[in-house]
C-alpha cells in the first residue's frame, strides 16, 4: 500500500508531461509564423521581379540585359 501511495505522489508532483506539452505548442506557434513569413517575403520579392521585369520590357531590354525580349 506505501508503495502506492509512493507512486501515486511521484505521479502527482512530475511536471515533464506539462512542460513538453507547452513546448510542443511553442514550436508550433514558431513554425506557424516562420511559414507566413516565408510566403510573405516570397510574395514581395516576386512582385520585386515582376516590376523589374516590366520595367526591363519597357526599355526593350531582355532578363540578360541585351537587345530586346521578354524575361
Amino acid at each position: 500500500m506505501k508503495k502506492l501511495m509512493t507512486m501515486t505522489r511521484q505521479f502527482r508532483d512530475d511536471e515533464n508531461g506539462a512542460a513538453m506539452v507547452e513546448y510542443s505548442i511553442l514550436i508550433g506557434i514558431i513554425a506557424a509564423a516562420s511559414i507566413v513569413a516565408v510566403i510573405a517575403i516570397g510574395g514581395w520579392v516576386g512582385s520585386q521581379f515582376t516590376g523589374l521585369c516590366v520595367k526591363l520590357n519597357n526599355k526593350g531590354l531582355n532578363a540578360a540585359g541585351t537587345g530586346t525580349g521578354t524575361c
